[in-house]
């Protein structure tokens, strides 16, 4: 298991490198695959805790190995901008912010033998005493350093109304590919100056275009963050999916079905260029995945991995930025383990992702050379009916505060 981790751990020192170096969801080896983090019961939902309510959260990952290595993992307090802070563990948590992870299950019936890795945290006898922002780290026994995988959580006192809304932008342009994110904040009981509040909105599970957004004024005795640039996001387009539950019949946006030494490979459908198409609404799980096999009676431990090999036609490559898979099976990043890359041979953009059988929905964004986000109007189109889910986190840092607090957590679904 050492030599699987050796690769990564350079890119960990260089990422991690200081304490004010934002953290991400990430797998640092290739032998972790399936990861899922979630509220328990909530599969397709944040992993949000509320401060109090004695919720847990499900970790389930898979690790492509015959012998189980001894995992640990523990916890750090993070501030609003996702960079590790000054707490200590008994300023935020009853407990220990570390752990062993004992429960595991060996898979059975499949080509390509896996490990089974799940937890349920924080422990029985532990509770977190501080909201905020916080990571979650899996690594080796013994080898702090050997990193396998990041997941970020969040824990709301929820102790503020949080609402939001979407609608047309203020502004008047674009209202046909573009949607405003408006909010408003009712304190209640508490005093609250919106000097020292952070409001920032997610569209679904994306961070490269996530941002704060900004205070505007009050309406009554509501904060109000409305009418702003920054409230206003490019629509996207309803999200692509495939379904690779069955290997012996193709679903969904599957072409076919070939296995060759001992490997499964599933053809997906061409992509297509969709930024001119008109809009069709089609449901999917906003980037989501679940994993399942119709033959199987337990896909957990039954389902098989599959090369899914994606391929966009196209007559010349792009020569000012690149091609990316988005989506929770790359954990939304555009890095090289998402982007596509270009054969001249096939004239197509072409991409192959080893995944376990089920259900994966994505989008395939185009991002500028130099740039850090992604774009959905080169390649998706642009649209103000796409059903984007918008999470909104209000922090507060008041003068004085060694940490961040995460007052509420609120979700919007377009249009």
């Amino acid at each position: 298991m050492k030599h699987l981790v050796k690769t990564a751990l350079l890119a960990l020192a260089v990422c991690t490198m200081g304490r004010a170096q934002t953290v991400s969801d990430s797998v640092w080896t290739p032998a972790v695959k399936s990861v899922a983090f979630c509220r328990a019961g909530s599969p397709q939902e944040p992993p949000v805790l509320t401060l109090g309510s004695r919720q847990r959260l499900e970790l389930a990952f898979d690790l492509l190995a015959d012998t189980p290595p001894t995992l640990r993992y523990s916890i750090r307090h993070c501030n609003a901008a996702w960079q590790p802070d000054s707490l200590e563990a008994y300023d935020f948590m009853t407990g220990f912010p570390q752990g062993d992870i004992t429960q595991y299950d060996f898979s059975f019936t499949t080509l390509r033998p896996y490990i089974h890795f799940r937890h349920t945290l924080p422990e029985a006898y532990a509770e977190f005493t501080h909201s905020g922002n916080y990571l979650l780290t899996v690594h080796l026994d013994g080898e702090p350093d050997s990193v396998l995988l990041t997941r970020r959580f969040w824990v709301s006192e929820q102790a503020v109304a949080l609402g939001a809304t979407v609608g047309r932008p203020h502004d008047g342009a674009d209202i046909e590919r573009r949607q405003a994110v408006d909010a408003l904040v009712d304190p209640g009981t508490l005093a609250l100056n919106p000097r020292y509040l952070a409001l920032v909105a997610q569209q679904n599970g994306r961070t490269d275009n996530q941002r704060t957004l900004e205070f505007s004024g009050f309406d009554r005795q509501r904060l109000a963050f409305r009418n702003r640039s920054c409230n206003i996001f490019d629509g996207g387009n309803t999200f692509r999916f495939f379904d690779a539950a069955n290997l012996r019949t193709p679903l969904y946006n599957i072409a076919r079905i070939e296995q060759l030494g001992g490997e499964v490979y599933a053809i997906l459908r061409p992509e297509e260029d969709r930024s001119r198409r008109q809009y069709i609404y089609e449901a999917a799980l906003n980037g989501g995945m679940k994993i399942n096999a119709w033959d199987r009676r337990n896909p957990t431990l039954e389902a098989d991995y599959v090369w899914v090999n994606f391929s966009l036609p196209m007559a010349q490559p792009f020569l000012d930025g690149s091609v990316h898979i988005v989506g929770g099976l790359t954990d939304w990043k555009l890095d090289s383990a998402s982007r596509m890359d270009y054969n001249p041979s096939l004239r197509a953009y072409t991409k192959r992702l080893l995944l376990k059988q089920g259900y994966y929905s994505y989008q395939l964004l185009f991002k500028p050379a130099g740039a850090t986000q992604g774009q959905t109007a080169r390649l998706e189109g642009d649209h103000r009916e796409a059903p984007n889910r918008y999470t909104l986190y209000l922090y507060q840092r008041e003068p004085g505060d060694r940490a961040d607090r995460l007052l509420a957590v609120s979700q919007v679904v377009a249009p």
